[in-house]
């Protein structure tokens, strides 16, 4: 029979006298040691963390920030933690701030730009060193206000925040991107085309608007396509493609701009029956698997978000290494056709007598 054991006092941590009387060296001698310091003997070395093994000693990461002025802490504010583009921000950020022996703090928006501005006073109170930000508004003032006012550095991914506030950024091409997926689809006989986007007070959207306007030009035809402008979210992806299909003369190709998007898309798809790479064409922005295991395949405006994670950390130190001006990065986009951007069907390649309602974009 067991025997319930009382919870016993908790015992006061080892500190860096016990460790210096264990190794039998002054006080300083351990400090030297523990801040990596080169003018330390080996066998002193060898001592002093074999003390340091033997009694569980733990530095006191708070004392140790308050005398360097530093806590060794990144925050970092994403809008959604559940899409997989925002995931990979963080794991490449995550990955070179570790290396460098910083710990990150996330901390998630759900694309409200009020907890946007509670989370950054929250970071500004545990003193991080700096900052990683994917807004969830570029436009709203008070969070401008309060970004102007931070005393530490701060980097921004895809988003395009005033210059006054002293911010490094780091971009997607979305613009490239997305010409070279509009001209493909033209080139296979598309001129019809849907692009479910985010809304245009964010740069994504903005860019891949005009991408898409590139890339009609480029081709020298007549502007039949249509950009619906909205949050990021399956919800607007659904509702969006419905209105599309509402349309008297419907889309022959509609591009998702955002994987959340393309589950509401493809969601508003079947519930039409319309069968992707044969009654519709479909491209979507951000590989992820989905989009290659999905018969058949969708072809994708894709970039390395990992590595834009990783960019915009590698900024962030570089910042706090050694200050200088804010500067802006662009990492390049790629379009990756695949079945599911096929050519439309015969009955719908001849010009069409009526053109679909243009949305005003706002």
């Amino acid at each position: 029979m067991s025997q319930h054991r009382k919870s016993q006092p908790r015992r006061d941590r080892t500190n860096v006298r016990e460790v210096a009387e264990r190794a039998g060296v002054a006080i300083s001698s351990v400090s030297r040691v523990l801040s990596k310091h080169p003018d330390v003997s080996p066998a002193m070395r060898e001592r002093v963390l074999s003390a340091v093994t033997a009694l569980g000693y733990e530095p006191d990461f708070l004392a140790q920030s308050l005398r360097r002025g530093s806590t060794l802490s990144v925050g970092f504010i994403v809008g959604d933690i559940s899409n997989p583009v925002m995931a990979n921000f963080v794991r490449g950020a995550e990955a070179v701030l570790r290396a460098a022996g910083y710990s990150l703090l996330l901390m998630n928006s759900d694309g409200d730009p009020e907890l946007d501005e509670a989370h950054i006073r929250f970071l500004e109170s545990r003193r991080v060193d700096g900052m990683l930000l994917s807004l969830a508004s570029e436009k709203r003032r008070a969070t401008l206000d309060l970004l102007e006012r931070l005393d530490v550095p701060v980097v921004v991914l895809d988003r395009e925040v005033p210059a006054r506030i002293g911010a490094n950024a780091v971009y997607s091409d979305h613009r490239t991107g997305m010409r070279l997926a509009v001209e493909y689809l033209i080139d296979q006989g598309h001129r019809r085309i849907g692009l479910i986007t985010a809304s245009l007070d964010m740069r994504a959207g903005r860019e891949r608007v005009g991408g898409m306007r590139d890339a009609v030009v480029a081709r020298g035809i007549a502007d039949e396509t249509i950009a619906l402008p909205g949050s990021l979210s399956s919800e607007h992806g659904e509702s969006a493609t419905e209105e599309l299909l509402a349309l008297p003369v419907r889309p022959t190709a509609i591009i998702a701009g955002g994987n959340q998007i393309l589950i509401g898309t493809l969601r508003a798809l079947a519930r039409h029956q319309l069968r992707v790479g044969q009654d519709i064409a479909l491209v979507t922005c951000d590989d992820f698997p989905l989009a290659e295991l999905h018969q058949p395949p969708i072809a994708t405006i894709a970039r390395d978000t990992v590595g834009m994670g990783r960019t915009a950390a590698q900024v962030l130190q570089a910042r706090l290494e050694h200050p200088q001006e804010p500067a802006t990065v662009m990492l390049p986009t790629t379009f990756r056709p695949r079945a599911s951007a096929s050519p439309p069907p015969p009955a719908v390649v001849a010009p069409a007598q009526a053109r679909p309602r243009r949305r005003a974009l706002a």
